[in-house]
């Protein structure tokens, strides 16, 4: 299912000065399509019927009936996670507390990702990795553990890869990527200085980016090519950066494997070459 609200905030960057008005009007008060007509939502906004219906198809729908159904659906569902959100983590927690909220909260936040998920955007990052000369990973904390999974993916399907965990090493491979290369930015909060300036370097030289970042208006989301969004749903215990680093770690597996299933028997037989066979124990030795 992809997301209406996400569709009409990537697509407005093409829309009419009249049309990305209306736009910013629903994004800031979705609940204006569910509560009003057509022509009522013209009047609020100062627009017309028909600006309202060319934004609905340059957002992918037939009309505005299909668009209002959408947002109502997706509008609803926000208001039934909202009601099943677990609380927070408190002192008084059992185990069997703790396992219940955290499994729950994981479970969540892979299901919201999922319908995030865009389809075109996907598809174009996938074509994006296969044609990458170089692919250059860049994340802070808890992010750079996405990416180093993702580094370890993407050469067992013989992509060339770069990674540095500090700062200026990662800085500097910002400025040596060139057009021909790709960057794959993991950011849960989309406002991470350092990512910035690298990402502000890659721009320079014209390198394409990926963004893996939360379902929010940030600098990340706005610098890169394409974003592959996250649910914005970390909680108290965020220095865990738990509920993120699933959906970030979801999101690279999906990467993987559609880039893996493109060139299907290439990767089968890459990944064979690359597998690493561990020995078999002595007899009478247990394994570790």
């Amino acid at each position: 299912m992809t997301n209406a609200l996400l569709r009409l905030r990537e697509r407005s960057k093409s829309f009419s000065s009249t049309e990305r008005e209306v736009a910013e009007s629903i994004l800031a008060d979705p609940q204006l399509v569910v509560d009003m007509s057509i022509h009522e939502l013209a009047k609020h906004t100062f627009s017309s019927a028909s600006t309202i219906v060319r934004l609905c198809n340059h957002t992918g729908y037939t009309g505005y009936k299909e668009f209002r159904k959408a947002l109502t659906y997706e509008l609803a569902q926000r208001e039934q996670t909202k009601k099943n959100e677990q609380k927070e983590i408190s002192r008084s927690d059992s185990l069997e507390e703790i396992i219940q909220k955290i499994t729950y909260s994981n479970v969540l936040s892979l299901e919201e990702t999922r319908d995030l998920m865009d389809m075109e955007v996907l598809r174009a990052c996938v074509d994006m990795l296969r044609n990458a000369k170089v692919i250059y990973l860049f994340g802070m904390g808890a992010s750079l553990c996405a990416a180093k999974d993702a580094y370890l993916k993407f050469l067992r399907l013989n992509r060339l890869c770069v990674i540095n965990e500090d700062w200026h090493s990662q800085l500097v491979q910002a400025r040596n990527a060139t057009r021909e290369d790709l960057a794959l930015v993991v950011s849960y909060s989309g406002a991470t200085v350092e990512i910035i300036e690298c990402m502000k370097a890659l721009r320079e030289n014209g390198t394409p980016i990926i963004a893996i970042t939360r379902f929010v208006q940030s600098p990340v989301s706005e610098m890169a090519t394409q974003n592959l969004y996250t649910p914005a749903n970390e909680s108290i215990f965020r220095s865990g950066a738990m509920s993120s680093r699933m959906s970030q770690l979801n999101v690279i597996d999906i990467l993987y494997t559609a880039l893996a299933n493109s060139q299907y028997e290439e990767s089968l037989n890459q990944l064979s070459k690359t597998h690493i066979h561990k020995p078999e124990p002595a007899p009478g030795k247990a394994s570790r």
